[in-house]
């Protein structure tokens, strides 16, 4: 096994702390976010961990990356039954939206989904609060 492969494999409490912080999130996580929120547990984690280590639960399927037209990419664990995304337009927050409002049995006959995602924008409740 090259060097890589080992450092990429074993434990440590930094890529524990990465994969437990994109777990426990309400929402799919920026690196910055998961960065940001890994400092708390871990002060001294770098930024540069923090990508090796998503793009290694990347590779081991463990997480599976979301994407936002214009944004950076976010992470959430691969588990997850299906959902979609409500992007908070002021603090720039993803949640997870349990509920799927899209009737696939609606569709023209003839046509097959193999995937969707829909993503809602527009204001948190927390931000809905300040704003009131």
């Amino acid at each position: 096994m090259s060097e890589d492969k080992k450092s990429a494999s074993r434990k440590t409490k930094q890529k524990e702390e990465i994969f437990r912080v994109i777990q426990d999130a309400k929402g799919p996580l920026s690196v910055k976010e998961i960065h940001d929120l890994s400092k708390l547990s871990l002060k001294n984690i770098g930024i540069a961990t923090v990508y090796r280590t998503v793009n290694h639960l990347l590779e081991s399927e463990k997480i599976h990356e979301i994407k936002l037209p214009g944004e950076s990419s976010r992470f959430e664990t691969s588990h997850l039954e299906h959902h979609h995304h409500f992007h908070c337009t002021e603090c720039d927050r993803v949640f997870d939206v349990e509920v799927c409002p899209f009737p696939i049995e609606n569709l023209p006959k003839g046509f097959r989904v193999d995937s969707h995602e829909i993503l809602l924008y527009g204001v948190c409740s927390e931000c809905n609060k300040i704003q009131k």
